[in-house]
């Protein structure tokens, strides 16, 4: 796997290269106290998130990519704290998941072909940088509550998926460099957190070993959790990531970084998931979006790696482009622990001490653009919902929260009651159908696993039960998990209340919940109810969860557990009773909530260094499904023109070796015009595919049945499923057609009202280019590349917002779509937009990072406004990548 992340003849303008002895071996790196000595001036205080990217500047400085200013620029930041100064990123590794990795696949499959076609090398296309592609995201909790459950779930997940699994092993063996762990091993970020990150990377140049420090971008957006191990990397979509697999660089603008002081420790009773909730509505409040956010202060030393972990997962929610936390003792005790090597282990305490990585009570406090404060003793118990990730709500506040909720539902009856067809119980608004423990956010944290087992097993003892109408599951993100829930002795209980193993990956969710049963669905849409979700995982948007769900809570492991039992979130369990036991007695959450040293000691008998290690010693090997696969061989990949799963995509077909001059967009109409917080759910939806949506329509014109439509994110190889599925989520909000949810639109000037597929291609028809227009934060949410390949492919010339989401951004210029941005108050609102006005952009073809260009709207009275807006392309290099219609036709033109 190993290749080189570092150039063959650095200029090394500073002095800085210099030799790191640990035990016998001597290693080469870019040592900053040398170069600080030297010309470079001091960088003690410098955040330490930002001294990464400084030894990633000074390891790469050629004159071209990285000059010498680069460098000196982010020197400069310690005084300004803030810079508009352009720099180039080289991570030392990608690391993907299915979902996202089958399309960045497909696409370096495709840029092959093109290559051949153009007179180049096709070898050119292929990963230069290590590349691990985790499969997580495929199984679905289609049966939960029972013994069989795993094994149900398993083989129909390679029923399903065997297409996919067939062309990832093919590339296995077609690429260099590139690695698949098989399905059945865990969630990438937890896998990558126990087995893959090394904190400090090692590679072989010219017969010699070089360290530096360990960095990543990932097909997923919360590839961020590893940040809690000191590992800097994030989210970028798989457009991105195939750059940076082609050791392209990925050009950033130097960023702010907000500093966290943390202090105290958390209460008695609270958790991890608290705290990052409470974290997460924070910095919403305060606006980190594409800022670092790096945490310090004596409170670091006060959470486990576990807890850190849980915290720098959640940076998408709470906007950041990481949540970074230094090297220290609990670092180097989390690698001994999952299994790492003892001259791995020495050479990370060596190497970040060498660098100024390292942190400790003594450590003098760096320089950040701004610093906020916590305090952990103030975290109390909470959850956080029922649409949105920032909106904590407390224990105590949840049932009443909810029924006020229930307006912004358009709730016909608030009171209305639905019996269950041949079932002895009734569901109401806020019942709890669903109650998953699942995500990376805190499967990876045995601490809060532990207390969902004791809370399982306190419950059993009391005669409680979970609620018959709730789909209870348990998809841990390693195979470690079940082994410590059971030393434990805790599994037979999780399983009496229905939290048997479903799965290992992202279920619930990504939307991989699975179905409900017939007959509490029939009751669901009959009456119109707003049931609920509650899960352990990092995403509650609309229409991700479940179809049949739309109030959606994230809470910890052990409060899905008691929501099981309670069975409604209108159930105040800060004061309620969660059931009554077996005499009829009531019993608290208190009664059944485990101390945090009942935890401790659970948690020293069960889990051993042992587990990780042998969990991992064969990491490749898969299940015995997996072995069965056939393996397609040769250099190019034979797309099949019937399967419905993995097809040639069009994105670089017919290209030239020269690219055209982008010119104005001219007589463009919106297909959509839609309000705040539209996620790439919204957008590009992974859950379930309705069969009277014309993604369905299309799967059933081939052939397919209903029950093998599998999900949005399984069929992302297919991108007649994808560009037919984008906008098309059933909660979305066109505000074109005002009362309506779904994926609909009204074309122009015909004013038929049809779904948003449809428009669009009687616009290609019509030779009429697209634009959308939205509010702020558009594109929140999940890495997702078809978000903006679903865009592209619908005909859309430009996206109008009042702001972006960062990942969401960089993909539609990565796929040549125009991201620009409201300036001054202007918003669709005080355009009054209607959607049947016609759209011009001047001022394309001399584009420059940030500049401004005019949008002229026109109404169909004639009436013509313009307005100034922002081009939101903000570095040369992703100007060239939209100048080359997107980032695969720049790389294939580059490498030529």
């Amino acid at each position: 796997m190993s290749q080189s992340s570092t150039p063959k003849k650095p200029i090394d303008s500073f002095g800085c290269f210099d030799t790191l002895k640990v035990g016998a071996k001597t290693y080469r790196f870019a040592n900053l106290a040398k170069a600080a000595k030297t010309s470079l001036g001091d960088v003690s205080r410098l955040p330490v998130s930002l001294k990464v990217l400084l030894e990633n500047l000074l390891r790469h400085e050629d004159g071209k990519s990285v000059t010498k200013q680069d460098i000196e620029a982010l020197v400069h930041w310690q005084k300004t704290k803030t810079s508009q100064h352009e720099i180039a990123f080289y991570p030392a590794r990608v690391l993907m998941q299915d979902f996202t990795g089958v399309p960045a696949v497909v696409d370096l499959a495709i840029m092959r072909e093109a290559m051949t076609k153009l007179g180049g090398d096709p070898k050119k296309i292929n990963p230069l940088a290590p590349v691990d592609l985790v499969i997580d995201h495929s199984v679905q909790v289609d049966v939960a509550g029972t013994a069989s459950a795993f094994k149900t779930n398993v083989d129909l997940e390679f029923e399903r998926n065997g297409e996919r699994y067939e062309f990832l092993k093919w590339a296995q063996q077609a690429f260099n460099n590139f690695r698949v762990v098989p399905p059945g091993t865990g969630i990438c970020h937890q896998v990558n957190l126990e087995y893959l990150a090394k904190v400090a990377f090692t590679d072989n140049q010219d017969g010699t070993d070089w360290v530096y420090a360990d960095t990543l971008v990932g097909t997923d957006s919360h590839t961020v959790m590893v940040n809690g191990l000191s590992v800097l990397g994030w989210g970028v979509g798989g457009i991105e990531a195939e750059a940076a697999m082609l050791k392209q660089p990925l050009s950033m603008v130097i960023p702010e970084v907000v500093g966290v002081r943390l202090k105290g420790k958390l209460s008695e009773g609270t958790t991890a998931t608290d705290l990052v909730l409470v974290v997460t509505e924070m910095l919403r409040k305060k606006g980190v979006v594409g800022k670092f956010v790096e945490f310090f202060g004596p409170g670091i030393a006060e959470l486990s790696l576990a807890d850190r972990a849980t915290v720098a997962n959640m940076a998408p929610e709470y906007g950041a482009t990481c949540g970074f936390f230094p090297i220290d003792q609990e670092t180097l005790a989390y690698l001994k622990f999952t299994g790492r090597d003892s001259h791995q282990v020495d050479l990370v305490e060596a190497f970040a001490k060498a660098q100024g990585f390292w942190w400790d009570l003594k450590s003098p406090e760096p320089v950040y653009t701004e610093v906020l404060e916590l305090d952990m003793t103030s975290v109390r118990t909470c959850l956080a919902g029922p649409k949105r990730p920032q909106d904590r709500v407390g224990l105590e506040q949840v049932a009443a929260g909810f029924k006020k909720e229930l307006e912004g539902f358009k709730v016909a009856k608030p009171n209305i009651e639905a019996s269950v067809k041949g079932q002895a119980y009734t569901l109401s608004h806020g019942s709890v159908v669903i109650a998953a423990i699942t995500s990376c956010t805190n499967t990876s944290n045995p601490s809060v696993l532990i207390a969902a087992g004791l809370v399982a097993k306190k419950a059993v003892e009391k005669g409680l039960a979970t609620k018959p109408w709730v789909k209870a599951s348990l998809a841990p993100g390693s195979q470690v998990v079940t082994d410590y829930l059971a030393a434990a002795g805790l599994t037979p209980f999780l399983d009496k209340l229905g939290f048997n193993l479903v799965g290992y990956g992202c279920t619930t969710c990504i939307g991989n919940s699975g179905p409900l049963k017939d007959e509490i669905t029939a009751a669901i849409q009959g009456s119109e109810l707003v049931c609920a979700s509650v899960l352990s995982g990092n995403r509650n948007f609309e229409g991700r969860i479940g179809p049949d769900v739309k109030a959606n809570y994230l809470a910890s492991p052990p409060l899905v557990v008691a929501y099981a039992l309670a069975g409604a979130v209108t159930i105040d369990l800060s004061r309620e009773p969660v059931g009554k036991d077996a005499k009829g007695n009531p019993v608290y959450l208190k009664d059944i909530w485990p101390s945090n040293q009942e935890i401790k000691e659970a948690l020293a008998k069960a889990l051993t260094p042992e587990m990780f290690r042998r969990r991992y010693s064969d990491v490749a090997k898969g299940p015995e499904q997996w072995a069965k696969i056939p393996s397609a061989s040769g250099f190019t990949f034979a797309f099949k023109e019937n399967s419905t799963y993995v097809r040639n995509p069009p994105f670089v077909k017919g290209m030239e070796k020269a690219s055209s001059l982008r010119g104005d967009v001219v007589g463009a109409r919106p297909l959509a015009i839609l309000g705040d917080s539209v996620t790439t759910d919204h957008i590009s939806p992974a859950g379930s595919i309705k069969e009277s949506s014309p993604a369905g329509a299309y799967l059933v014109s081939k052939g397919v049945k209903k029950q093998d439509f599998n999900s949005y994110g399984a069929r992302r190889g297919n991108h007649e499923v994808m560009m037919r599925g984008t906008f098309a989520n059933i909660r979305i909000k066109n505000e074109m057609v005002p009362g309506v949810e779904g994926g609909v639109t009204v074309h122009q000037p015909s004013g038929k009202q049809t779904s948003i597929y449809d428009a669009a291609m009687q616009y290609q028809n019509e030779r009429t280019p697209l634009v959308v227009v939205a509010g702020r934060e558009y594109g929140t949410g999940s890495s997702r590349d078809w978000a903006a390949k679903g865009t592209y492919l619908l005909g859309v010339k430009a996206v109008v917002a009042e702001s972006f989401e960062r990942i969401h951004r960089s993909n539609l210029i990565g796929m040549g779509v125009l991201p620009l941005q409201f300036k001054g108050g202007t918003t669709r609102k005080t355009l009054g937009l209607k959607g049947d006005e016609v759209f011009d952009i001047k001022g394309v073809s001399g584009l420059t990072p940030r500049s401004d260009l005019e949008l002229r709207i026109t109404t169909p009275s004639g009436q013509s406004t313009s307005v100034s807006v922002s081009c939101r392309i903000d570095t040369a290099d992703e100007l060239e990548y939209y100048k080359n219609g997107g980032i695969l036709p720049y790389v294939v033109r580059r490498l030529l």
